[in-house]
């Protein structure tokens, strides 16, 4: 689990993350230590110390948090103890998956260790690990484990969805590019691609309804970068003119490198389906991978 940056939550992460699955779900420890239960790291509050969880001294002390569901998850952010007992988190592990061998403690881990710094919350990406628990564990004898929050933000919803696109070139269909794959060696091996035509346009049909808080895109990367600017992101429940008329979250303005992967807030844009759109001009739509997050629509 590799450490994204060192910089406080209200600096990087309230743009960015915006469905912290973690919250309303179930959390556990061992040992508590009074009244610093487990589940005060998923209660939304950070910079509270009357908030926060607190394992006593024991052996490997643990915090896990149960998801209820599978998810996969790309980021865990962390929040140390802001007023003292900061060494508490010093040496945490993270690990992620569906057992509870050791009390989900030897589930996979990332890369890195969680870092102690007082009051700060750290990102750490999962790189998509899959698993219904999230552990932290301090390994070792007469261990504490202090957490003021936990977060944690999944799953790439498209993965769930089904695919289609206004042609296709030969063999290039619309499911490559929710196929979880951002790039595969070989001639576009894992992209989706249009016949040259006009307002050609690719349509993800969620199953569901959704708010939607971020789209990424990535585009191919052995050659024909263009064809991805000036793609419209559109988000809605019609499919009125393909859907295509739906609400814009955003326009590809600038060129993406090949093989580059861009992101788009979309704040909490609400629909089933979204749709990738290039109006006005006779094209190749190619799209390697199309990631969306978001959350449930009560």
């Amino acid at each position: 689990m590799k450490r994204l940056n060192t910089y406080r939550f209200l600096l990087l992460g309230k743009a960015k993350l915006k469905c912290n699955v973690a919250i309303g779900k179930n959390a556990t420890q061992y040992p508590t230590h009074l009244a610093w239960e487990a589940e005060k790291a998923i209660d939304g509050i950070k910079n509270d110390r009357t908030k926060c969880s607190s394992t006593g001294y024991g052996n490997n002390s643990f915090w896990r948090l149960d998801l209820l569901n599978i998810y996969r998850v790309y980021t865990v952010v962390v929040t140390n103890r802001i007023d003292c007992c900061s060494e508490h988190l010093n040496g945490a592990e993270i690990r992620v998956g569906n057992s509870l061998k050791n009390n989900g403690n030897d589930n996979p881990k990332g890369v890195g260790q969680v870092a102690e710094t007082a009051g700060v919350s750290y990102f750490y990406s999962c790189v998509g690990m899959v698993g219904r628990y999230v552990n932290l564990v301090v390994p070792g004898v007469m261990k504490v484990l202090t957490l003021c929050e936990v977060e944690v933000y999944g799953t790439n919803l498209a993965l769930k969805g089904t695919a289609v696109q206004s042609t296709t070139y030969y063999s290039w269909g619309a499911a490559n590019a929710i196929d979880g794959i951002r790039y595969a060696p070989g001639e576009a091996s894992s992209c989706s691609i249009t016949l040259s035509h006009l307002n050609p346009w690719w349509r993800l049909d969620l199953l569901d309804y959704y708010y939607i808080y971020k789209v990424t895109i990535t585009n191919r990367a052995d050659c024909c970068p263009e064809r991805m600017t000036g793609v419209e992101i559109r988000i809605g429940n019609s499919l009125e003119n393909n859907g295509n008329n739906n609400p814009r979250c955003a326009v590809v303005t600038s060129p993406v490198p090949a093989g580059g992967t861009v992101s788009f807030s979309c704040g909490r844009m609400a629909g089933r389906y979204v749709n990738m759109y290039l109006p006005n001009i006779q094209m190749y739509l190619t799209l390697c991978e199309v990631e969306v997050y978001g959350f449930v629509l009560d």
